[in-house]
């Protein structure tokens, strides 16, 4: 099954070779901003074609049409507008521009858009839209209220990858595509994490590579939340989970170079989307998915699915409820598949985890797996002692 991309083609906006020299001269003539850790990362999303059918950032009609009916003006399914927020300096030095650069935060050029329009959003109105709040302390909104007041739209071409680490894993849409052809993969399910893998996902990875050809294990690599666990460390842990307990030719690590809003129902449609882009064919969503805090319900971003028809959305949703170990069953279940009472589930919350590693204790092999505590140790050793 060789599945479409949204919108029924794939984007592709990373400059060819012939071009970039010329590009280049031509950048350093041009205005120039500096963008943001989220911005840079949603430059190297649309590059590579995981924001299809997005070819930059996006305009004052598709904002309002996404706000107001999570579609862009033409119709099709899009949950959350991808912008380019600016503040009042950044404003006054590009208001009469016609094509500006787009530099990293070490003033390294990386890409050109050419600016079609520049529009003030209704912030409030966006906030609670998308992030359900307008509580600065979600770290999404906080982000919205502090970046500026000027959105910047138009079409980008992008000079080089900008997400530079662990290359080898971040294929982008179209080499993901080409390496499940080469592995005869037809049915492919795809999970989005940005943590470890521990039991609960182990076990709801396995239940659904039983159903399918092929299992993309597919982490969040681009900006997250300061306390979440560092990109490197968690990348230790997601080679070592499909070394030891997965079947090789069954799964594939690929890295996904997007920010985390945190924006619950909303982010879990997106990641369908981003997941249908890079070629899978179903897409696991669990409890809590993309949430932060208590700003959602626990399955609210399963319910979201309910408003689209399936064949619109272009993708199938496996949903999961919360998993555990049993000790009555002896072995991982759900609320779906476990008769026995919670006394009997093996279950700890993230802070005691924490707790747990941080002062060097192993937690329970009915949690997490111990090659995979025994990284988490360490890392935290390694930042205590520099």
């Amino acid at each position: 099954m060789n599945i479409l991309p949204h919108g029924g083609i794939l984007v592709d906006c990373i400059a060819k070779p012939g071009e970039l020299k010329e590009l280049g001269k031509e950048a350093t003539s041009l205005q120039s901003i500096v963008i943001s850790k989220r911005v840079l990362c949603d430059l190297e999303m649309i590059a590579i074609g995981a924001f299809s059918p997005l070819k930059g950032f996006t305009d004052k009609k598709d904002y309002e049409s996404i706000i107001n009916n999570m579609r862009l003006a033409n119709g099709l399914i899009w949950p959350i507008p991808i912008t380019l927020q600016i503040n009042e300096e950044d404003y006054q030095k590009v208001k009469n521009q016609k094509r500006i650069a787009l530099k990293d935060e070490s003033n390294k050029i990386v890409a050109i858009l050419d600016l079609k329009e520049i529009y003030q959003p209704d912030l409030e109105k966006e906030a609670q839209s998308v992030y359900k709040t307008t509580d600065k302390n979600h770290p999404a909104v906080k982000y919205l209220f502090e970046a500026g007041k000027y959105y910047l739209a138009g079409d980008v071409k992008v000079l080089n990858h900008i997400y530079d680490e662990f290359p080898e894993y971040n294929l982008g849409c179209a080499k993901t595509r080409t390496a499940f052809q080469e592995k005869g993969w037809k049915r492919i399910v795809a999970f989005q994490t940005r943590n470890p893998v521990h039991r609960a996902h182990e076990y709801l990875l396995k239940v659904a590579l039983e159903t399918v050809d092929g299992l993309l294990l597919h982490p969040t690599m681009g900006e997250t939340k300061g306390d979440d666990i560092p990109a490197n460390v968690r990348m230790k842990c997601y080679q070592t989970i499909l070394e030891k307990y997965f079947p090789e030719n069954r799964t594939l690590l690929v890295i996904m170079p997007a920010s985390m809003r945190y924006a619950g129902p909303k982010e879990a449609i997106l990641h369908a989307i981003i997941r249908k882009n890079y070629g899978c064919t179903h897409f696991i969503v669990g409890r809590d998915h993309a949430g932060v805090g208590n700003y959602y319900g626990t399955y609210d971003a399963q319910k979201i699915f309910d408003e689209f028809k399936p064949e619109e959305l272009g993708i199938t949703t496996i949903f999961f409820e919360h998993s555990f170990w049993c000790k009555s069953c002896g072995g991982m279940a759900s609320f779906k598949t476990c008769p026995h009472d919670s006394s009997n589930h093996v279950t700890l919350s993230g802070t005691k985890v924490r707790e747990m590693l941080k002062n060097g204790e192993i937690p329970p092999i009915e949690f997490t797996r111990p090659e995979i505590a025994k990284i988490l140790i360490d890392s935290m050793r390694e930042k205590v002692t520099m």
